[in-house]
């Protein structure tokens, strides 16, 4: 049994055990009174000793409790006024997480009272629920945050080396029969010998986990009976969620976690976290009361000046962070240094980012978001990638992030999809997305790196998907095949295409490989999507948000299309990084290099000529060609020395038909490598050379690499 309540401290905020006791502190602005209830690890509904917790410094509610040890479970109730007109929803009869929890036990059980009010109320969220909800809801977790790290340090890939992998914990693993079945599905098994041999394989030097913070099932997902499978549905902003775990939930998941960062880092392999600081589970007026709405609703989320009944929501979710907070700001900046120090991740993909920059409606580059992440001596040092938009009034921002900051690429996304389904007029486009987008990121003071380029996310059709289906076939997720984004390629449509299955097969991987290719081959950092590489398909579903099944876990009983796509990849990995010019620091410069006859980029004709003006404006244009000297001036490597490479000509071809193309005369001497045909994916040793002036055909909707080693 606990002993008595001393005073403790107001800081840091959350259950802090020192050998002896631990300290509990909580933020409230607008509470009258603050429980702290302990519950048996033994029996989680047993409530062993309750507390009010007396002191109070800078509206932190605190104390100190003897006795209580790491695995020990716990919990808040606020009391406080209920008045949901003026944004008041304290409710004393629900049981609270702590927004500083290390770790949760227990998930949401929909059928108890977890709601503030009563549904069944005609008044809806106006009316008061005083049932009370403890046996529904998780406990926290007290943790011993010891471990021993074994001297791990960040690999701290550069940003123009890295190749990053977003896939989920859950999915890579679960159907992996070279892993124990005990591990499948969690992160010891994220972090054992078969998967991180695959990662390395792939040249993969980041993995971007799909959410890990412990995030809740949706309501109407339980209803349906399915679940949330990405997890863009935070509760904790601290805690790994117990899902992923192989341990107990009593806090040893967050050991296997930080076992699992120890072994990808022993790979070289960083640790990326997709976070969601955009919204919580707790949804608009209707959602449930579980932490931050019973703590101090004004306080933590963004409300509706003119009438705070009712939330903000830039995110289609329900709610907003309140970022104009200070409580709030500390809130998040605390969760990425915990993730950062104690965790030993090395950067972040911010969700639906455009959210956090809002301070009084509009996106704001000089936001204090901004600010504190650009001063901040840790976070500003990791990685940073942001979802640059969101779904209010002039989310999409695209370009428009600080220093510091790397953005997915939606414009190249679309752009690459679009030339190679032969759209007419994105051959200009096509160009800038290849050379590093330096239109959206240079006048900004950043390099080409700053753009994360894709061509399919978790979001989405996967890339065997993509070249396969018109339209998405979300059915199975029970809305009427109404929800995600409508992805209408039409690859094979029209008299344009083939017609005979084996054909459109043969068609359908060609342009894979053109896809994953080209990703390869631009300027910038390029993102896989885990399972692409595997050609996994999700049957036409592009938002398996709720499909926690055999529609999103990888499929490792791979066929021979199979076979041929992760060879493919790996090769292409293995070339762009035996390539320099491939992942160049700095932008092209578009001039010609001091002796030669060459510009550091050289776009051109079929004929071999440089294009023209009026060639970029034809809008009929569908056909390429790019020369990357291996002179690189100005670009060093990490000793300092200048780096050189071979010099490549890409060749790109979206038409429907064979292209005669003449390898460029009196630019470079020798003759050329071909290194790579879509056609037939990476070509033999004994293909015969190539000489300037020269003839190649490129087929139809197919791309090719031709080399020239440096002198």
């Amino acid at each position: 049994m606990p002993a008595k309540l001393m005073p403790g401290k107001p800081y840091p905020l959350g259950a802090t055990w020192d050998g002896e006791g631990t300290n509990f502190a909580l933020y409230s602005e607008n509470a009258e009174k603050v429980e702290l209830c302990l519950y048996n690890p033994a029996d989680p509904t047993e409530e062993q000793a309750r507390f009010t917790l007396k002191e109070v410094a800078g509206y932190v509610w605190h104390g100190y409790v003897e006795g209580v040890k790491p695995g020990d479970l716990y919990g808040y109730r606020v009391y406080g006024q209920y008045q949901p007109e003026s944004g008041l929803r304290f409710n004393p009869s629900k049981l609270l997480m702590d927004p500083y929890a290390r770790a949760l036990s227990g998930g949401v059980n929909w059928d108890t009272a977890v709601f503030g009010y009563r549904r069944d109320s005609e008044e809806a969220d106006l009316s008061f629920d005083d049932r009370d909800d403890a046996e529904g809801v998780p406990r926290c977790v007290v943790i011993d945050p010891e471990f021993d790290w074994e001297g791990d340090r960040h690999p701290r890939t550069p940003w123009h080396r890295s190749v990053i992998y977003e896939t989920h914990v859950k999915g890579i693993t679960k159907e992996l029969d070279a892993i124990p079945e005990g591990l499948r599905g969690t992160y010891a098994g994220m972090a054992s010998e078969p998967v991180i041999r695959h990662l390395s394989d792939l040249g993969v030097t980041a993995v971007e986990l799909l959410p890990v913070h412990e995030f809740v099932d949706e309501h109407h997902l339980i209803q349906r009976g399915l679940k949330n499978y990405w997890g863009y549905n935070t509760l904790s902003f601290f805690a790994p969620t117990v899902r992923y775990s192989n341990s107990t939930d009593h806090g040893q998941q967050v050991s296997e976690f930080k076992q699992m960062v120890k072994a990808l880092h022993a790979s070289g392999i960083e640790v990326i976290l997709d976070v969601v600081y955009n919204h919580t589970c707790e949804g608009n007026e209707l959602g449930p009361t579980l932490s931050y709405r019973g703590i101090d609703n004004p306080t933590y989320y963004r409300l509706v000046p003119d009438n705070p009944r009712y939330y903000m929501d830039y995110t289609g979710t329900g709610n907003s962070p309140n970022m104009r907070h200070p409580q709030v700001l500390k809130l998040i900046m605390d969760s990425l240094r915990y993730w950062v120090q104690e965790m030993h991740v090395d950067g972040f993909r911010f969700d639906l980012a455009a959210t956090l920059a809002r301070e009084l409606h509009d996106v704001d580059r000089l936001s204090a978001f901004f600010d504190i992440i650009h001063q901040d001596p840790i976070i500003s040092r990791v990685k940073l990638i942001a979802e640059p938009w969101d779904v209010g009034e002039g989310g999409y921002q695209v370009g428009n992030f600080p220093v510091l900051w790397t953005e997915w690429n939606g414009d190249y996304r679309d752009t690459v999809r679009r030339f190679w389904r032969g759209d007419d007029g994105h051959v200009d486009r096509v160009a800038t997305r290849l050379s590093g987008s330096s239109d959206l990121y240079e006048e900004t003071g950043r390099r080409p790196y700053a753009s994360i380029n894709f061509v399919t996310a978790h979001d989405g059709f996967t890339l065997r998907d993509l070249v396969s289906y018109n339209e998405k076939h979300n059915e199975a997720n029970g809305e009427e095949n109404r929800d995600g984004a409508d992805e209408n390629m039409s690859w094979n449509c029209g008299a344009e295409g083939p017609t005979d299955d084996e054909a459109i097969n043969t068609l359908r991987e060609r342009q894979a490989r053109n896809l994953f290719a080209l990703l390869f081959l631009s300027q910038g950092v390029p993102m896989v999507h885990g399972g692409d590489e595997i050609w996994h398909t999700k049957q036409g579903n592009n938002n398996t948000y709720c499909q926690d099944n055999e529609l999103s876990w990888y499929n490792w009983s791979l066929d021979a299309a199979g076979e041929r796509m992760l060879e493919f990849a790996s090769k292409m990995a293995a070339f762009r990084r035996d390539n320099p010019v491939l992942r160049r620091r700095k932008f092209f410069l578009g001039r010609r290099i001091r002796g030669t006859d060459i510009k550091d980029i050289m776009w051109l004709r079929a004929d071999g000529q440089e294009m023209s003006e009026e060639d970029w404006d034809s809008s009929w244009l569908r056909c390429i060609g790019v020369l990357l000297s291996g002179r690189m001036p100005g670009e060093i490597n990490e000793r300092g020395e200048p780096v050189k490479g071979n010099t490549l000509l890409i060749l790109l071809n979206a038409y429907h038909e064979t292209i005669e193309f003449k390898v460029p005369q009196g630019l470079v001497d020798g003759r050329w490598t071909l290194e790579l045909d879509t056609r037939r994916a990476f070509v033999g040793d004994d293909e015969p050379k190539v000489a300037a002036d020269e003839v190649v055909r490129i087929g139809d909707r197919s791309l090719m690499v031709l080399s020239l080693p440096q002198n």
